[in-house]
């Protein structure tokens, strides 16, 4: 007999799922719904094409509707922004990681960019992260993945709650980026190019190696993988996968 696919959702993380949808004035009360979010997590696991989703997760077609429709709604990202409220604050560490763009992801019948550039390695996107003290994920922006990283900096220390100190690597080395993070109240922790006459006296060379802890989250999330190679068409249902990722790391806290 065939066995069930490996599911993701213990009974108590679909608890706290359930109950923040409804509080946020969506009740999904049916045990379809839950079969249907395994069916989203199983793809985003996987990679396979929503075709090729077991049976057992229902008709592929109804996954994927759904999934576009909790997508449009904005769903799954208020589901993130919801779990986000624990973060810990005291740091903010921000960085950028590009993830190549499968073929099936482009030719989206679209006027936008779809946050999908061309560069050397071909088609790609870059996710622009923010993570706490705890290196949990508290904000990110999509773009394509010629863009610097420099240029998404403002506004994911904008969008992420305020910080004690937010770190960065060099990439991010900007007197505006800086005046723009003291002015939220922070100080900086950000290493300057070797071509600054200003040095590096001022850096807290302790807390940089933290930095890690963002890039240990965009590992965490890209062994999923619809995450570390981008399949869907638009940015908006890729954010919503990647947003469903940060949703997986966040749930253990919960529970």
């Amino acid at each position: 007999a065939a066995t069930m696919p490996r599911t993701m959702l213990t009974d108590t993380a679909w608890k706290h799922i359930k109950l923040i949808l409804k509080e946020s004035g969506r009740i999904y009360n049916k045990y379809e719904h839950r079969n249907t979010l395994e069916g989203i997590l199983y793809r985003m696991r996987t990679g396979v094409q929503w075709r090729d989703l077991p049976s057992e997760f229902g008709i592929w077609n109804t996954v994927y509707r759904r999934f576009n429709l909790w997508s449009k709604k904005g769903i799954l990202e208020k589901l993130f922004l919801y779990l986000t409220t624990e973060n810990d604050p005291e740091w903010l560490f921000i960085d950028g990681s590009i993830v190549k763009a499968h073929q099936d992801s482009s030719g989206a019948s679209s006027d936008n960019d779809e946050a999908i550039g061309k560069s050397r390695g071909g088609n790609s996107t870059k996710i622009h992260l923010a993570v706490d003290s705890n290196g949990f994920p508290v904000y990110f922006e999509l773009s394509g993945g010629q863009v610097n990283d420099i240029v998404h900096a403002e506004s994911l220390v904008a969008a992420s709650p305020k910080a004690e100190y937010v770190v960065a690597d060099k990439g991010y080395d900007s007197d505006k980026f800086r005046a723009v993070i003291e002015q939220k109240g922070s100080r900086q922790n950000i290493p300057r190019k070797l071509n600054s006459k200003k040095g590096n006296n001022d850096m807290d060379w302790c807390l940089y190696k933290y930095r890690h802890l963002v890039e240990n989250a965009f590992l965490k999330i890209k062994k999923y993988r619809a995450v570390a190679t981008r399949y869907d068409k638009l940015a908006r249902n890729y954010f919503s996968t990647v947003a469903l990722a940060f949703v997986m790391m966040w749930l253990p806290m919960y529970c």
